[in-house]
């Protein structure tokens, strides 16, 4: 594995660092110390011919601030938590509100928004965040490392470790956008779809989940036999009018604590590229890019819109911290948190 690394610009009183990581066959991963980004993954096609199949940006200071938070790691707390507010051990925390009524991915300056210590490991890249306590009002001074490691055969493994000094929540995850014809080549609507899903998580108007999960079968919701993203995306069905689209949390079945599972498959017939990801967490966000205008210009020259990639997000549930049936985010001194998801790219 053949691994460099060049600056890419400073902010925050840091360099930003880039890092190539590529095999013997040409397919690389390009990363960034913004966010612990994923930045490119060139893969080839059926023919053979590589293409980088995640959107993002040439510029790196596009990435600070950016709507769809483009390959990043968002956190401390990926997704939404009702309100902004939580209670842990009987004391209440208020987090800052940027997503209408609700705190979203760690708020305005989450972890997607800071430079990222960064290394070379033997064959590995590892980034590493100090969050200190009471950073967007979470309690307990955070460390967190996300280490990548490229493969021979197209497979890219992402671990998340994290300790904290007083209890507290964390939901980690990447928010990395594919489109497997190539960033910039259009909709993803035509892309086949397969969920490890029998039942997702409904949502009020502000897609906080009101509760229980509930089954797909029977609903647009349901990806379990192999679809188009598109097939259904127009339906009249309120939970895809609420979003503009799918924005909605998956339960993943076969979920396990500590263990590796299908979360997804995604394939597009047209370039014969297909990824399938796997999991130890609990839940996969899929956001079909439903706002995706007006983004930040893209690599190549190229101008985003809605539907042009999807994010599959491997994550705990939205909302967790007020929901103590959903699987717990809560940390405590003296534990590890440890995640993994694995992309494993092919074609056919």
């Amino acid at each position: 594995m053949k691994i460099t690394k060049e600056v890419w610009g400073s902010a925050q009183g840091k360099e930003i660092l880039k890092y190539t990581l590529e095999n013997k066959a040409g397919a690389s991963v390009v990363l960034s110390s913004i966010g612990a980004g994923i930045v490119s993954i060139n893969v080839p096609d059926r023919d053979g011919r590589l293409a980088d199949v995640v959107i993002g940006y040439p510029k790196a200071e596009s990435y600070f601030g950016d709507g769809p938070c483009a390959g990043k790691c968002p956190g401390r707390y990926a997704n939404r938590i009702a309100n902004g507010k939580f209670s842990l051990d009987g004391e209440e925390y208020t987090l800052p509100v940027n997503n209408g009524p609700n705190h979203l991915h760690g708020g305005p300056d989450g972890f997607q928004n800071k430079v990222w210590d960064s290394r070379i490991d033997g064959e590995a890249v590892e980034f590493m965040y100090y969050s200190p306590d009471a950073e967007m009002g979470y309690p307990g001074n955070l460390k967190v490392v996300a280490r990548y490691q490229w493969s021979e055969d197209n497979r890219l493994q992402l671990t998340f470790t994290a300790q904290s000094d007083k209890a507290t929540v964390v939901n980690l995850t990447n928010h990395v956008y594919f489109n497997l014809d190539g960033e910039g080549s259009g909709s993803v609507l035509e892309h086949v779809l397969k969920l490890n899903a029998s039942e997702y998580l409904p949502s009020d108007p502000t897609l906080i989940p009101l509760g229980d999960s509930e089954p797909v079968a029977g609903t647009p919701m349901d990806f379990i036999n192999p679809k188009p993203i598109g097939r259904d995306i127009k339906a009249d069905f309120e939970p895809l009018r609420i979003g503009k689209g799918y924005d909605h949390c998956f339960v993943i079945d076969d979920y396990a604590e500590g263990q590796l599972a299908d979360a997804a498959q995604l394939y597009s017939p047209k370039s014969g590229r297909k990824v399938k990801i796997s999991t130890t967490q609990p839940g996969i966000q899929v956001y079909t890019g439903n706002y995706l205008d007006g983004c930040p210009e893209g690599k190549n020259g190229h101008i985003y819109h809605d539907y042009d990639a999807v994010a599959l997000e491997c994550q705990h549930y939205p909302d967790c911290p007020n929901h103590p049936d959903y699987p717990s985010t809560v940390l405590r001194p003296g534990q590890t948190y440890e995640q993994a998801i694995i992309w494993a790219f092919e074609s056919e």
